[in-house]
């Protein structure tokens, strides 16, 4: 949300136009606004689609991901456990939005690890993630994701950093 009033209004519309659960709901730099629900697939269109109707002046973006892979919550907390990097994929976005639809479809795709999701905090507005696996699962990953997030035209960046030093992972957690 472009305004951070109709970002809270949101939020309100959500909850009380469909069952869903409140995942995140704060400012983001830039003084914008962030919401994420969860909850069965109608629910959360109809709350989506019921919130970007009355306050369509201030949506920047939606997206509803059916069947989110189950590793996105674990990393939009910074819970995931990862003991150590193989190869280090990151995926770098100018959206919210298109980041954990690529970070969901990155996940989906190959056998790795994602590690975080970190959201616009700190970083100017952007999105990353990061996710750790063999080589070829990590770009293939990171190919999945980056392909998502670049049809809407805001792809920043895609790296992958095979055998990564150690302390990479200390940074990172």
């Amino acid at each position: 949300m472009t305004s951070i009033a109709a970002g809270m209004q949101a939020a309100d519309i959500m909850l009380k136009t469909s069952e869903v659960e409140l995942i995140i709901s704060r400012t983001i730099c830039s003084g914008k606004y962030m919401v994420l629900i969860g909850g069965d697939v109608a629910e959360v269109q109809t709350a989506v689609d019921a919130a970007s109707t009355q306050i369509d002046f201030a949506v920047i973006d939606t997206f509803v991901i059916p069947h989110v892979h189950p590793d996105i919550f674990p990393a939009l907390s910074g819970h995931s456990k990862v003991a150590e990097l193989q190869a280090l994929g990151i995926i770098e976005s100018f959206s919210v939005a298109s980041l954990i639809e690529g970070a969901d479809a990155a996940v989906k795709a190959a056998n790795v690890e994602l590690i975080e999701i970190r959201l616009a905090m700190a970083l100017g507005g952007k999105a990353f993630c990061t996710l750790t696996g063999e080589v070829a699962a990590v770009t293939s990953a990171v190919d999945a994701g980056a392909h998502i997030i670049s049809e809407k035209g805001l792809l920043v960046n895609k790296v992958v950093i095979p055998k990564p030093r150690r302390e990479l992972l200390t940074e990172m957690i």
